[in-house]
């Protein structure tokens, strides 16, 4: 056969296919008859509920409800369109009309054939007088959305919102997602959208020319039913969230407590604490998002970054064990703090002058002590303190410290623990010595830590050396988790035998330091008190705390902003928070009521006004005396 002759085969082999395909898809499918918007067979897409989400117990927090919305087809708005008789009837006027297609058209990938809502959270009334008259208007459909139902007031931090997905999200699944639908902006709702939000269904349907439905397409051969998104339990215990947030009403700072046995979060407290039905408008929203005073939006337990003060001591004592530069027994003597030349960092230990050894500088938080031991870890290598800072950085490290937690949560922050190449930028290769920045061993200097990092490291402590990743969510359907980020433990580089005398120090903190005035009868506790230096305005108030000290069921951490010092503040509510969760009762009411009636609004009003004033952008306030006053009136 000729060469010419097997093209020509081939030539019309491929004329063939192109015919037979033309053929499959214009008649022997209904693909395009489904799509066409001019015929009369319709689409209508069905909104799955949104997934419910309990607490720990099984209580309801968070559920739907349904709303209307008008949705527009802007390809079939004819000349023809009565723009102010259907306005009339939407009860919008013209200009808003024109502005929200103009709106509609401006998007970054417009797309004349879908559908765009254009009337929000219609009134049920509106609803019914609308669906009477809107075979009028075939461009429009209206449609039923679950809308977002919270059953509580608090937790806002935790459970987030739902918010209108945006072109930039609509991109990150465009098989799914579309213009107007409700997506997770924070919390919970963002962390575990694929899950809460279901998967969508399909109706097709018969229209006459009324646009009316007169039957189901070939029986609802080509339909599919809306599938309801999943259900959420919560590690948080909400009746142990909602007591948290009441002792922290009037003041800012947050409040974690972890079940260390398996890193669940039983309380997740940020202050000024937040009301999640606050987010269901826009203004209401607006105003949360932008506050940048209170910051009530701002998650602090994830996000904030505090100096971690006196609780650090702790990690600096493990560290110090096990790079070998001290043992248990290893002691300083304390010249009422630490000093090298003009340098001095201040101590109130009480122990002046005597040698004074780990678990009694712990109870009595020795700034020397451990000023003196993060030296040595530094030093452990004298010709190379690189080398000293980078074994004692992988030691934070290995307990979550200065790296991101990996977890469940919407946000977050690694907070700081700084490497050898951290100094080397700041002070030039080889040209800096520990002193210089010493006061990292009493967590200042350099160091930042969320609260949900203090916590956990607390865990590993009352486990002595490991920890599970904390985590938010305990199960999915009446199935508990089995992600192995959240059950597998993860192993410190501590060694076990170290955590025992710091165990015992904390535990002396209640007996013999600084946590005297709120020890409990009913329960043992460690803990460790912390006052954070803070540049901006009144040093902030921390606590750490495990309890029970022989079997530890929770640990928790606590900072309130602009506190004074840790036994004023962080300390008693850490450990009301643990006898709520231990004894489900208080026996100090005397102690909570004074927490819950402590009130530091006027702390941060005086640190606002300062900060104006050093911006130069304060006012006085213009006041009149009684003569003005007189005459005014």
């Amino acid at each position: 056969m000729k060469k010419i002759h097997v093209l020509y085969i081939v030539i019309f082999f491929i004329i063939g296919l192109f015919i037979w395909r033309l053929y499959y898809l214009q008649l022997a499918t209904d693909r395009y008859k489904l799509n066409a918007i001019n015929t009369s067979i319709k689409q209508e897409v069905l909104y799955p509920n949104r997934g419910d989400i309990l607490d720990r117990n099984g209580k309801l927090l968070v559920s739907n409800s349904y709303v209307y919305e008008l949705d527009i087809i802007p390809a079939m708005i004819g000349a023809d369109f009565d723009t102010a008789q259907f306005c009339e009837l939407a009860g919008i006027t013209t200009a808003q009309f024109h502005n929200r297609l103009k709106q509609i058209e401006n998007e970054k990938h417009y797309r004349a054939l879908s559908p765009y809502p254009l009337i929000k959270n219609i009134p049920r009334e509106s609803y019914a007088r609308i669906q009477e008259q809107l075979y009028l208007y075939p461009s429009m459909s209206i449609v039923k959305r679950p809308e977002r139902k919270y059953l509580v007031h608090t937790a806002g931090n935790i459970l987030g919102y739902i918010n209108e997905a945006n072109e930039r999200y609509i991109k990150t699944d465009s098989t799914y997602y579309e213009p107007g639908d409700l997506v997770g902006i924070a919390g919970v709702e963002k962390s575990y959208e694929k899950e809460l939000r279901g998967v969508k269904g399909v109706r097709n349907y018969v229209a006459d020319r009324l646009m009316k439905s007169v039957g189901s397409y070939k029986d609802g051969e080509y339909d599919r039913a809306a599938k309801s998104g999943k259900t959420l339990t919560l590690t948080i215990d909400y009746d142990l969230q909602l007591y948290a947030e009441e002792l922290l009403q009037n003041k800012r700072g947050a409040i974690v407590a972890l079940d260390p046995k398996t890193g669940e979060i039983l309380a997740m407290a940020s202050a000024p604490t937040v009301d999640p039905n606050r987010y269901l408008t826009s203004i209401e929203r607006n105003a949360l998002i932008n506050d940048s005073v209170s910051m009530a939006n701002y998650d602090r337990v994830a996000q904030g970054s505090y100096p971690p003060g006196s609780p650090f001591k702790l990690m600096t004592a493990l560290a110090a064990m096990e790079m070998g530069v001290i043992s248990d027994s290893t002691t300083y003597v304390c010249k009422h703090g630490f000093r090298y030349g003009r340098m001095r960092i201040a101590c109130h230990c009480g122990q002046f002058y005597r040698p004074i050894a780990l678990r009694l500088a712990i109870a009595k938080s020795c700034n020397n002590y451990f000023s003196e031991a993060y030296i040595d870890i530094v030093k452990k290598y004298p010709n190379d303190y690189a080398k000293g800072v980078d074994e004692w950085k992988a030691i934070m490290n290995s307990f979550g410290l200065g790296v991101y937690m990996n977890n469940d949560l919407a946000v977050g922050s690694p907070g700081l623990i700084p490497s050898s190449k951290f100094y080397d930028k700041r002070f030039g290769l080889d040209k800096w010595n520990p002193y210089q920045f010493v006061f990292n061993a009493i967590g200042q200097g350099d160091i930042t830590l969320t609260p949900l990092q203090m916590a956990n490291f607390t865990a590993v402590i009352a486990n002595k050396g490991h920890y599970f990743t904390p985590h938010i969510v305990k199960g999915i359907d009446g199935q508990f988790i089995k992600d192995s980020n959240f059950i597998i433990p993860k192993k410190s580089l501590v060694n076990p035998k170290h955590f025992t005398p710091v165990l015992d120090g904390m535990a002396q903190v209640f007996t013999n330091g600084t946590a005297r005035s709120f020890i409990s009868k009913d329960f043992t506790q460690a803990g460790k008190t912390g006052t954070a230096q803070n540049p901006q305005g009144q040093d902030h108030s921390l606590f750490t705390l495990i309890a029970p000290v022989d079997d530890p069921q929770i640990v928790i951490a606590v900072v309130v902003e602009n506190g004074y010092w840790g036994a004023r503040w962080a300390g008693p509510m850490a450990s009301l928070i643990a006898e709520k969760h231990l004894t489900d009762t208080i026996k100090r009411p005397h102690l909570e009521t004074r927490m819950k009636q402590g009130n530091l609004e006027g702390e941060y009003r005086r640190q606002w006004i300062n900060y104006l004033k050093k911006k130069g952008w304060y006012v006085e306030p213009v006041k009149k005396d009684s003569a003005e006053s007189v005459e005014d009136i």
